[in-house]
């Protein structure tokens, strides 16, 4: 019974607060408000934070089965994109300094058909292809890999006023490289944090011997790019 009297009490006060006091009167609207405006659109966040985690989980899905099975097969993954009309294209490399070949290509692009189909991964077609002479260089294993080749670095923001810098690639870690430039007679050393670079990439070396272009330390011939076709 007390605690029936002291609800009615405490109701009672809420009550002429509500009346008397515009402030809590106008609070108490805008949150009722905002809770009817939540409910209403709930459905579509719902479905907007679905698909976006779908999207997500989708992408890393994909990423992940392309790097193990790029890896498994003792390959370097160079590179992994998804362009225009669900183009999955893969770009791998050899780490016994030897080329990419077709047969090397064919090998994976097999591969990875049954990888992503097991994993459920959505794509139209699968295009697998050779670096090139000018390969990009992407993780810091690319860059600690290549110390000691010819790198041409874009920066996101000009330094000294310009954003290309070429030279030999002198040292690379976990945080950045060291470029060692020679501008003339004069020589200089860059060092970059990666964030701070847009894009690295290996300068190929004219070989007038054998005619044809290489890329220090290795030699690198491109090969074709095997189009896996669609999706079974």
């Amino acid at each position: 019974m007390l605690q029936f009297v002291v609800v009615v009490i405490q109701q009672g006060i809420l009550a002429w607060v509500v009346l008397k006091c515009d402030w809590f009167r106008a609070i108490l609207l805008a949150s009722l408000n905002i809770r009817k405006w939540a409910v209403h659109c709930c459905p579509f966040f719902l479905r907007w934070r679905f698909s976006l985690t779908f999207f997500i989980r989708g992408g890393k899905a994909l990423s992940q089965a392309v790097e193990t099975t790029v890896v498994g097969m003792g390959y370097e993954l160079v590179d992994e994109e998804r362009v225009g009309g669900g183009l999955l294209r893969v770009t791998i490399d050899r780490l016994d300094g030897h080329a990419i070949t077709v047969d090397d290509c064919e090998a994976v692009t097999r591969q990875l058909q049954y990888a992503l189909e097991v994993a459920g991964t959505d794509y139209a077609r699968l295009e697998v292809s050779s670096p090139g002479l000018d390969r990009p260089l992407r993780t810091p294993a690319h860059f600690a890999r290549f110390v000691g080749s010819q790198v041409l670095l874009t920066l996101k923001l000009p330094f000294e006023g310009r954003k290309k810098w070429s030279g030999l690639l002198r040292a690379a870690n976990d945080a950045g490289c060291e470029l060692l430039v020679t501008d003339g007679k004069a020589e200089q050393v860059l060092a970059a944090t990666y964030d701070e670079v847009r894009e690295a990439r290996l300068v190929p070396v004219l070989d007038f011997k054998r005619g044809a272009r290489k890329s220090n330390p290795q030699t690198q011939q491109p090969a074709e790019p095997i189009d896996g076709g669609q999706e079974q």
